[in-house]
């Protein structure tokens, strides 16, 4: 795990002083603050690591603790909610008088933002309840698992340390879909809720079918006589159960035969996508002399 020099993301040194500490955070925060920075990522991330900077050197306890284990052994000592544990940003800021001042433009997650004037105190309570950052996992997914659904045990870095889930994975779970998994995101930096856990599918290739959101896609082959006179096929399902289809005289080379229902599961409701089938007409390269000669009968007989 990375050091986290809390001093040198304020810009102090480790002789700073307790008003040198808060000067030095309240500068910062003016600058990197949500309401100032209109949705900069950079710039919010950088507010979350000064305010957690801010939470550990203001405390004259948790300062001692990191002064004296170093970061590695604070945080062992210290979970992210214990930093934060009473870290009252409402209090903070008008502490530092950011009177006259009012950002109200939408934070995260609808929360606001508002120095000065009688709604100072509700709504800085309210900006210290915004959530954590939410985290994204992609799952692989085989077709045959999105077909049935599947339970999976998920590995997965959370505050620092690594996480162990079992997760049910529901049928017809194709790529791109998620699932919500309340409170495993990120811890919040402002003392709020944690951020949200979400599971997106990636559906892995298959040596047989192609898949296009719902629907799969099988190619087989037939001979041209097959193709002229018509024939029988059997095709493969993702249930292991072969189906019988038929191949009208004439078939074109690349005709796209579907088989409806027999595709992937919706996620949500009833319902599946289809089954096609993509015909392949082989033309044959070397023929013998007696099939030669049959070819050119049929050409003499206008085919």
């Amino acid at each position: 795990m990375s050091e986290t020099d809390y001093y040198k993301i304020l810009g102090l040194n480790k002789s700073a002083s307790a008003e040198e500490i808060k000067k030095a955070y309240r500068k910062m925060a003016m600058k990197y603050h949500p309401d100032h920075t209109k949705g900069d990522k950079t710039a919010e991330e950088t507010f979350k690591q000064i305010s957690e900077a801010y939470a550990v050197l203001s405390d004259k306890e948790k300062r001692k603790q990191y002064d004296t284990f170093g970061s590695s052994g604070f945080r062992q000592r210290y979970s992210q909610e214990d930093i934060f544990r009473g870290f009252d940003f409402g209090d903070i800021f008008k502490e530092f008088g950011f009177g006259g001042m009012n950002f109200s433009s939408g934070g995260r997650g609808g929360s606001r933002f508002a120095f000065g004037g009688d709604s100072f105190g509700g709504r800085a309570r309210q900006a210290a309840q915004m959530k954590g950052s939410d985290l994204v996992y992609e799952l692989p997914l085989t077709l045959q698992e999105v077909a049935t659904g599947v339970n999976k045990a998920i590995k997965f870095q959370h505050n620092d340390r690594s996480e162990n889930i079992s997760v049910k994975i529901p049928k017809g779970m194709i790529s791109g879909k998620k699932l919500r998994i309340a409170g495993k995101g990120e811890i919040s930096p402002y003392g709020g809720q944690p951020g949200d856990l979400f599971i997106q599918s990636k559906v892995l290739k298959d040596p047989v079918f192609s898949a296009k959101e719902h629907d799969l896609t099988v190619s087989r082959d037939i001979r041209l006589s097959e193709a002229i006179l018509g024939t029988k096929l059997s095709v493969p399902t993702l249930s292991s159960r072969e189906l019988s289809l038929t191949i009208p005289p004439g078939t074109q080379h690349k005709t796209r035969m579907r088989l409806p229902g027999h595709g992937l599961p919706h996620m949500k409701g009833s319902g599946r996508g289809d089954l096609f089938v993509t015909i392949h007409v082989k033309t044959p390269k070397n023929l013998t002399e007696e099939q030669k000669n049959l070819v050119r009968m049929l050409a003499d007989a206008g085919m």
